[in-house]
């Protein structure tokens, strides 16, 4: 019975997306609930990799050119948390911040959405 319910209660964990192109994060700023774990899902639209790195996360994850990453945070408590692109740390950088009233961040479409001549 605890798989199960453990299985329930991560199925309904919140998701964000965040879209990497041309070196730079989309949203930069990404607004999340204090004390809640949370699934970033991070599309790499470049034609080459890179890193997602946090040193305030203790985060890092290789993204390859037109894959997606998927990167569990948190629970973290009130505050902003930086994060940047590795490969281009000059143009690829983002912050969570964690209040407790976020905006919830548009989807953007799958990879497979957004190919030409697709539905």
């Amino acid at each position: 019975m605890s798989l199960i319910l453990s299985l329930n209660v991560w199925a309904k964990r919140a998701e964000y997306i965040v879209e990497l192109k041309d070196h730079l994060f989309f949203p930069a700023v990404i607004k999340i609930p204090p004390n809640e774990k949370i699934k970033l899902i991070i599309y790499n639209r470049d034609t080459t990799p890179e890193e997602f790195d946090s040193f305030d996360l203790n985060r890092e994850k290789v993204i390859f050119p037109n894959k997606k990453a998927v990167i569990f945070i948190g629970p973290l408590p009130e505050g902003k948390y930086q994060f940047f692109g590795e490969f281009n740390p000059n143009s690829a950088k983002g912050t969570i911040v964690v209040t407790p009233s976020p905006e919830r961040n548009e989807r953007v479409k799958p990879l497979a959405e957004n190919k030409p001549g697709g539905a």
